[in-house]
Parts: structure tokens; C-alpha cells; sequence
């Protein structure tokens, strides 16, 4: 998680920003649930047409102005997912650039387009959104809460009942959905490099030479199934339990109103006791405390599976460079290069190895075959020069 927040480091002016705004925004929200019971509870009983106007204006005027932050909010971090991600491509395919050829050659070009398109794109969603929609969901929650905690201890408690177990089974479900998110990143990269082996010119060339196409599409087939029951068991995961929690929070207002019904009614107009007005507001910051709450138990679940993905796109931004500059390293102006290279007295030797034979004690031997030996030649600018080996192929 640290490593994932460290991208958003260069940007840091532009998420305070945001920041900002879904503070803004959440203040905003709570306007509106105490203009409404300032209205029951005030302007109503006193018959105060003036109070009235101004909470009913207050109530038209509040929305305008959140819709007009959360446009800014929602400009600014999709202009900060979008340029992270756009970091994300290009440290990968700048990394893959100073690879050795080695690499290349034994890692299918499938898998690695599948890193490049599959990984990066399965996180776009998540950092464009969810990590905004995360913070705006904490702000709006914690500012609710304390506002129903100051209208009312017992009723927030009760509508908080399950949230202990949620949190738990969201956790237990969020691993899950994290290796099932690796392995089907998995399977969409093989099938990327099926492709890729399969319907190129050459791929297309062995396969009807040796008349192979049935078993071809047999192997695709396979892995396409593999894929779809992946996904299938990746969008079901944890359905049930979040059904479960939806009903709650769907019943939860009516056990709210019996509560509150039960102690405006045995109170006798008791000072302390709720008033309509209270019960209002109560229920409204309810309804929205609940959209928030199950977003935030959805998207823990989204960010496991999207840790997933990370994991695999750094496991290529980790992967060492044979090929670096030393520290030392100078850098050469193009102006001053005179395009002339010298060899001079250059040896070079491949070191292999061998199966042990009888006289190495069941050992591999290391065997060093020498290719040059003491070369000395100038190649001029614009010369051709081809060094050919015993065998032409130079």
C-alpha cells in the first residue's frame, strides 16, 4: 500500500485539492437533514412564514452548490487517475525497454502485453475512482455518525448492530477475491499468449503444416472456460453476505422509528425526550450513511483484487536490468562523436555447461569456448565492416 501511494506522490498539490472538496462536500450534505428538522421542529409550530422561507431556500440552494464542487472534485481525480496511470504504462514500458534480450526470449510477448494492457488497465477504476470515492465515503460516514450521535447515542448503536461482523466477513471475502483476481490475470495472460503464438503468420504456418488446428482451438477452448468460471466465481464471491447486509440496512430505519415512536409516545412531552423534528433528521442522515457504508464494504473488496494487479505489474518494475550505467558514467555530447570504433586487442570467451562424465565425480564442468582471440581492427565512419566466424554466420 505504501509503494501504491508513493505514485501519487508528484501530484500531491492536486489530491489536497480533492481533499478539500470531499470535506466541502460532506459538510454540504449534512445541511440539509438539520434544515429539515429545524423546520418541523421551529418553523412550523411557531407558524413563521419568514423562518420557513429561509430554511426552504437553504434546502434548494445547498444541493446546486454540492453538485457544483463534486463536479470539481470528480474533474480533478479523474485528471489525477488518468496521469498516474499514464506514469504506471510508461515506468513499466521504459523498464521492459532496458531489459536484456535474454528476457524476451524466454517470456512469451502475450504475457507481456497482457502486463501492460490486462494489469494496468484492471487498476485504472481503482485509482481513478475508488481511491477518491474511499475518502469521500470515510468523510461522509464519520461526519454523519457524530451527527446522529448528537441526536440520538441509542439509535446510532442500533443502526451500527452488524457492523462488526461485516467488517470481519469483508476481510475474510477481500483475500479471497484477491487470488482469485491473480489467478485470473493469469489465465487472460496465457490466453493473450495463445493468441499471440496461435494467430501470427508463423503461428498460423506450423499450426496447418502440422495439422494441429483442432487441437488449437481444443487448448483455447479450455482456457476460455477456465477464464469464465474464474470471473463468474469472481463477481458471486461474497454476494450472499452483501444481500444480507443490504437487508439491514434496508430494515434498519423501521426498527428506528419504532425505537423513537416508543419514546416520544411514553414520554409524555417530556423536555428530553426526541421530537418529531429529531426522528426526521435521524432517519435522513441514515439513508445516507448507508450508501457510503456499503460502498466501503464493496470497494475493500475491490482493492484486494486490485492489489492483486499491482503486485504483478511491480513484480516487472522489480525485475533487474543486466545492462545499467555505472555510477561513474559519463555522458558523451552527440556533437563531439566521430563515428569511429577501434578494437584493440580484443578476446572474448562463452563459458558453458556440460553434463559431468566419468572422470568429474558426477559434477557439471564449466567449459569456456574462446570466439576471439587478440582481434585488432579500425572501422572508419561510413565503413562496413562484418567479423565472420568458422561458420559464415559472423
Amino acid at each position: 500500500m505504501r509503494r501504491v501511494a508513493r505514485i501519487f506522490r508528484p501530484y500531491r498539490a492536486q489530491v489536497a485539492l480533492v481533499m478539500g472538496a470531499i470535506v466541502v462536500s460532506s459538510g454540504i450534505g449534512l445541511l440539509n437533514p438539520i434544515l429539515l428538522k429545524l423546520i418541523i421542529d421551529r418553523a412550523i409550530p411557531r407558524g413563521d412564514l419568514r423562518l420557513l422561507n429561509i430554511y426552504v431556500g437553504l434546502m434548494i440552494l445547498t444541493p446546486i452548490l454540492g453538485g457544483i464542487v463534486g463536479v470539481g472534485q470528480t474533474f480533478l481525480s479523474t485528471l489525477i487517475g488518468q496521469r498516474v496511470m499514464r506514469d504506471l504504462r510508461m515506468s513499466v514500458y521504459g523498464h521492459l525497454q532496458g531489459m536484456p534480450l535474454r528476457f524476451f526470449t524466454d517470456t512469451r510477448t502475450g504475457e507481456i502485453q497482457s502486463r501492460l494492457s490486462n494489469d494496468v488497465g484492471g487498476v485504472q477504476n481503482v485509482v481513478t475512482n475508488t481511491a477518491s470515492s474511499v475518502v469521500s465515503n470515510i468523510t461522509t460516514v464519520l461526519s454523519t455518525v457524530v451527527a446522529m450521535l448528537l441526536i440520538s447515542g441509542q439509535l446510532t448503536l442500533l443502526s451500527f448492530a452488524l457492523m462488526p461482523v461485516a467488517l470481519f466477513l469483508t476481510y475474510r471475502i477481500g483475500r479471497v477475491r484477491r487470488a482469485l483476481s491473480t489467478d485470473t490475470q493469469k489465465t487472460m495472460a496465457d490466453m493473450s499468449a495463445m493468441v499471440e503464438e496461435t494467430l501470427s503468420v508463423s503461428g498460423v504456418l506450423l499450426t496447418k503444416t502440422f495439422g494441429r488446428q483442432q487441437r488449437e482451438v481444443q487448448r483455447f477452448g479450455d482456457e476460455n472456460e477456465r477464464l469464465a468460471a474464474l470471473q463468474v466465481r469472481q463477481q458471486m464471491i461474497g454476494r450472499w453476505f452483501f444481500m444480507i447486509v443490504g437487508t439491514f440496512f434496508s430494515i434498519a430505519p423501521a426498527a428506528t422509528y419504532w425505537l423513537a415512536g416508543r419514546d416520544i409516545i411514553n414520554s409524555g412531552g417530556s423536555a428530553s425526550a426526541l421530537t418529531l423534528g429529531d426522528l426526521v433528521a435521524f432517519t435522513t442522515l441514515q439513508s445516507r450513511l448507508f450508501f457510503p457504508l456499503g460502498a466501503l464494504l464493496n470497494v475493500q473488496v475491490d482493492i484486494q483484487g486490485a492489489l492483486a494487479l499491482f503486485d504483478r505489474i511491480f513484480e516487472y518494475l522489480d525485475l533487474k536490468q543486466d545492462i545499467v550505467n555505472a555510477p561513474e558514467a559519463r555522458v558523451i555530447d552527440p556533437s563531439v562523436v566521430q563515428g569511429r570504433v577501434r578494437y584493440g586487442h580484443v578476446t572474448f570467451r562463452y563459458t558453458s555447461t556440460r553434463p559431468p562424465d566419468e572422470s568429474s565425480d558426477g559434477d557439471e564442468l564449466d567449459e569456456r569456448r574462446q570466439t576471439l582471440d587478440d582481434v585488432t581492427f579500425d572501422a572508419e565512419p561510413g565503413q562496413l565492416v562484418a567479423l565472420v566466424g568458422p561458420s559464415g554466420a559472423g
